[in-house]
């Protein structure tokens, strides 16, 4: 209990620190810096229909220890205008950069007008950031002609370069959805396409530190800047396929739940996320949903945080497990937890908008295996899980349900029923990954084989998903990147796909 009580109350004083301009005095770093502190870039997310989100991190030296900063706070303007040359000044304000979060700021900006653009930009130290873009959802109920999005995950750094950021980026959506696995913790690999730390990050210095080498990155801050974000985790921003109070690498709880502490405090710092998410110790609430007008909601969901524990491990390889293990499809286990499920049933039954989207970490519908085996990481592990969301749906009759997946490392399409051959309830777009490596395309063939319910698969190409929402069809489109092996390469079309409003199944646009 002691422990507990101490994170908790670290995890006050850091939510706080950086959110407390008064409490700044003498003590405010130096006006000036020789070098230029925007080194992470800038961000914006969460947006609501009269303000979001703004986000950036004082980082002189990104992929140094230390960062280049000492224990000095350092005052930050922001300021948010209506044009891109910053003249029509909508608001503006102070914020502090905090050693005890990291040097993060986070501002939730409000009193800004539905349903447009904006453009934002810090200053610090005698410098000025670069200059981003953004925009506020519409207002509720509020007609919308259309939404676009882009979507995608799993950006492993050691496996390839962030051209598909690069694309994302050039398409200025209204907005990007990161399905989870924005770091990777593992050690550094010998003979690694790009290098990052050699350490597996096990702290908060550790975990800080990893996030500022991928946010180094020249593509992904460009993808930042173009558009709001909102992102979910997957298991890579903590460690690999952990569950609740569970790590395979670490059977001690208590001591993995200073880890995942320590890991949850980095991924608040490092995301325009809002004063609602900050971390209380290893817990942060990370499910919520985004209405935008009339035309859509999208609920984010948290598979990691809450889950009950993984089942079948004695037949189990780690990854997968027999097919007909009975705990699988046991109705008392849950993937998202009861309390999330209720919140997710609830947001299903009341939703008034003409699309309804699941931004979710997986490929949600099953995935029989050449052996025979099922995956016992994500949804194939709580059979029963996605079958109460599927029922939801039917008996609600939830407006146009779609979900966007990642983790999988390879782009998916398919329809989602109750059972093989039943008509489909709703379909499903797995947006690829922006750099992890995937499955060889002839072993992907044989599974749709398997499992004709899934419509493609492509496992060789990196990239992302393209959303384009109205309310007469969802439009999806696959992004790949020629060649992720190299700094810059075009990104293309790779497959697309309609499904028409009130008619559920897919079907190649």
């Amino acid at each position: 209990m002691t422990d507990r009580r101490h994170l908790l109350r670290q995890a006050a004083w850091l939510a706080g620190a950086a959110l407390m301009p008064g409490a700044w005095t003498s003590a405010v770093a130096q006006t000036r810096m020789a070098e230029y502190p925007f080194g992470l870039g800038v961000a914006s997310g969460d947006p609501t229909a009269d303000g979001v989100v703004l986000w950036t991190r004082i980082a002189p030296r990104p992929r140094e220890p230390g960062f280049g900063m000492g224990r000095a706070p350092v005052i930050v303007e922001w300021l948010v205008a209506e044009d891109a040359g910053l003249t029509r000044v909508a608001r503006r304000g102070q914020a502090i950069a905090a050693w005890e979060a990291g040097h993060a700021v986070h501002v939730e900006v409000g009193g800004l007008r539905p349903d447009r653009e904006y453009w934002y930009r810090f200053t610090a130290a005698g410098h000025q950031s670069p200059l981003g873009r953004t925009r506020t959802a519409p207002a509720a109920g509020a007609p919308v002609e259309r939404l676009r999005l882009a979507y995608g995950s799993c950006q492993k750094f050691e496996a390839g370069f962030w051209s598909a950021h690069a694309g994302i980026a050039a398409e200025t959506p209204d907005l990007v959805l990161f399905l989870g696995d924005y770091i990777y913790e593992q050690a550094a690999k010998a003979g690694a396409l790009r290098a990052h730390p050699p350490q597996e990050p096990v702290d908060l210095d550790g975990y800080r530190l990893r996030h500022a080498w991928y946010r180094a990155d020249g593509d992904l801050q460009a993808a930042h800047a173009a558009a709001p974000w909102m992102v979910i985790w997957d298991d890579h921003e903590v460690v690999n396929d952990y569950g609740r109070d569970q790590d395979r690498s670490n059977p001690d709880p208590k001591a993995f739940l200073r880890r995942r502490a320590a890991a949850y405090q980095a991924y608040y710092e490092n995301m325009p996320l809002r004063r609602k998410q900050v971390p209380v110790g290893p817990d942060l609430q990370l499910y919520r949903s985004l209405d935008w007008g009339s035309l859509a909601r999208l609920n984010f969901l948290d598979t990691r945080q809450y889950r009950d524990r993984r089942t079948c491990e004695a037949v189990s390889d780690e990854k997968r497990i027999p097919y007909d293990c009975p705990d699988r499809t046991a109705a008392s286990r849950s993937l998202l937890g009861r309390t999330q499920e209720r919140w997710l049933e609830g947001r299903a039954k009341d939703s008034p908008a003409r699309w309804n989207v699941l931004a979710q970490q997986y490929l949600m519908g099953e995935l029989k295996l050449d052996d025979g085996r099922v995956s016992n990481d994500g949804w194939d592990g709580y059979a029963q899980t996605r079958r109460r969301v599927l029922e939801t749906w039917r008996d609600a009759k939830t407006p146009n349900p779609v979900a966007l997946g990642g983790d999988i490392h390879c782009f998916f399409a398919g329809d989602l029923a109750l059972r093989p051959g039943d008509a489909p309830l709703a379909s499903e777009f797995v947006g690829g990954s922006i750099s992890s490596l995937g499955a060889a395309n002839d072993s992907l063939a044989a599974s749709v084989a398997r499992n004709p319910h899934l419509k493609f698969a492509e496992g060789q190409r990196r990239g992302y998903g393209r959303v384009e929402l109205t309310a007469r069809d969802c439009r999806v489109t696959f992004r790949a990147v020629d060649n992720a092996f190299v700094p810059s390469s075009p990104v293309r079309d790779l497959a697309a796909f309609v499904v028409e409003a009130g008619r559920p199944g897919l079907s190649r646009a």
